[in-house]
């Protein structure tokens, strides 16, 4: 995988949050597809200055979701996930709105955060 991998030890966020989130991302923009491989662990928390187990935490959360397979010589594997390529456009969309009103990407997540807690008309 040839994309530039940063973090911001500078972020309230967590190490760990941003290393799955730059994943998440690189999935929705088609960058990272089905059988792709990430980093071997030691490889990127050599490449971000960071301990091992802040990129194996990473990982982990994301074998959570379903995102990845991890497997022992195989390393982390990209598992299909198509809906996170349909959110990309809106969520470009919302980024872009939220730009251009001047909410900061806090206050944009936390305000995708507050919709997600409103029932839907499932409910």
């Amino acid at each position: 995988m040839g994309m530039l991998w940063t973090i911001d030890t500078a972020s309230d966020e967590p190490l760990f949050a941003q290393i799955a989130a730059r994943v998440r991302a690189a999935v929705s923009a088609g960058e990272l597809r089905e059988g792709d491989r990430l980093p071997p662990a030691r490889t990127l928390a050599d490449s971000l200055d960071v301990n091992v187990h802040t990129v194996l935490h990473a990982y982990q959360d994301l074998r959570d979701e379903g995102l990845v397979d991890l497997r022992r010589g195989r390393g982390a594997v990209v598992r299909a996930h198509p809906e996170y390529v349909a959110l990309a456009a809106p969520l470009a969309a919302l980024v872009d709105a939220a730009r251009r009103a001047g909410v900061s990407p806090a206050t944009t997540a936390s305000l995708l955060h507050a919709a997600f807690a409103q029932p839907t008309p499932e409910d």
